[in-house]
């Protein structure tokens, strides 16, 4: 087992989203998120918001789009939802870690909403708002890549939670 604790999951419901912005992925990346929300479904209803990328124009600065999609991720944001930026410059946290901070969500029982940016990162105004600033990696990863393998990582903390085989990391020292 890797967590200190083992959760009783079967009357806790949280709604995880993920306010992205993004046009239409390519179906693998649909199909690899819908298939980590199936595996999450009797715990968690984990729901994606796609706000569509501001059209580009030839300038070089991108700030100004970033601005206009960042206040329409905000105003996407539940009131009372904990909001978990994805931002290079945040916190590396292992998977372990991850378990144990979805460990104490589920027991706040407070909603989460992941702030994914699109092509050209996160607005500021994203990140300031955010509770949290987590860094998958210091390598740049597509950002339609990075829906999949955040459900797949909650997955894999919540099987943690549960005492699940799935997760097969080194045990904790």
């Amino acid at each position: 087992m890797h967590s200190a604790f083992i959760f009783q999951l079967d009357s806790i419901m949280l709604q995880i989203r993920f306010i992205t912005v993004s046009n239409k992925p390519p179906s693998w990346i649909s199909e690899g998120f819908r298939e980590y929300a199936k595996r999450l479904s009797s715990t968690c209803s984990l729901d994606l918001l796609e706000i569509p990328v501001e059209k580009r124009s030839n300038q070089k600065n991108m700030q100004p789009f970033i601005e206009r999609e960042g206040e329409k991720m905000l105003a996407a944001i539940k009131p009372a939802a904990t909001v978990i930026a994805l931002d290079v410059q945040g916190k590396l946290w292992s998977t372990e870690e991850l378990s144990q901070k979805l460990g104490g969500w589920l027991q706040e029982g407070k909603n989460l909403d992941f702030l994914i940016g699109g092509p050209d990162g996160l607005s500021p105004a994203c990140v300031k708002r955010a509770q949290y600033r987590w860094s998958l990696s210091p390598l740049t990863l597509p950002h339609l890549l990075v829906r999949v393998l955040i459900a797949e990582q909650l997955y894999r903390a919540w099987t943690i939670l549960q005492g699940h085989p799935y997760h097969k990391g080194a045990p904790p020292s």
